[in-house]
């Protein structure tokens, strides 16, 4: 690949930090060894029409290399994953396995996750929070259970670290705020390993003094 961008937030507030999606695509370009820039856009520039021909929902993040966009992060990573055996297999069964696990990781695991995250973090409070989180945890729960039996005995999702790795752990860290990945020594044991990873802490320190140098100045 050509020159690289990516684009980020120049702050988030603290419950977001270390959330934001562009974590998991910087995470993939530094396992593949890849130099990349990262661009940081507000709400102003990520409203605007320009910005909305890179990624159509004025997200973050966006992804350039070779003159061409992409948008979302999920695509972004198997974009960058198809050309770096650092992140995709090369034997063609393994490749299909480790796809499958990225859609597991978005479309499986992620829903229930996300649904919870939003009802703990921006609707704690309201009434029907409260009464409807019991069941939200539960199926939570369920999708943990099926992905700790999995990997029981296993480092990762398929034979070796892969893109799939990548995906999985940062759709788990958005459950930092609760205890339910410690319920399953499994799955708290293999965020830890992911998360070890020298090009995960890259990744996540770069993105943290990014927010760092763009936090809001107290009146």
């Amino acid at each position: 690949m050509d020159k690289i961008t990516v684009t980020g937030l120049p702050w988030a507030p603290p419950f977001a930090q270390g959330l934001v999606r562009d974590l998991r695509v910087r995470w993939a370009l530094e396992e593949a060894g890849l130099p990349y820039e990262v661009r940081l856009i507000d709400g102003g520039e990520r409203s605007s029409h320009e910005y909305r021909q890179k990624h159509p929902f004025g997200m973050v993040p966006a992804f350039e290399a070779d003159g061409r966009w992409l948008f979302e992060s999920g695509a972004i990573v198997h974009h960058i994953a198809a050309d770096s055996e650092a992140l995709m297999p090369p034997d063609r069964h393994d490749r299909a396995n480790t796809v499958a696990w990225m859609f597991a990781a978005l479309n499986t695991v992620d829903p229930p996750i996300q649904n919870l995250f939003a009802m703990d973090l921006q609707h704690g409070e309201e009434q029907w929070a409260k009464l409807r989180r019991p069941a939200a945890v539960d199926a939570v729960k369920v999708r943990l259970g099926a992905l700790s039996a999995w990997l029981d005995g296993r480092d990762y999702l398929v034979d070796r670290f892969t893109a799939a790795d990548v995906l999985m752990t940062t759709v788990l860290k958005f459950l930092r705020h609760t205890a339910l990945v410690t319920e399953f020594p499994v799955l708290d044991a293999y965020v830890k390993r992911c998360e070890a990873r020298p090009a995960f802490q890259k990744a996540l320190r770069d993105q943290m003094a990014d927010y760092a140098r763009g936090a809001p100045v107290a009146a």
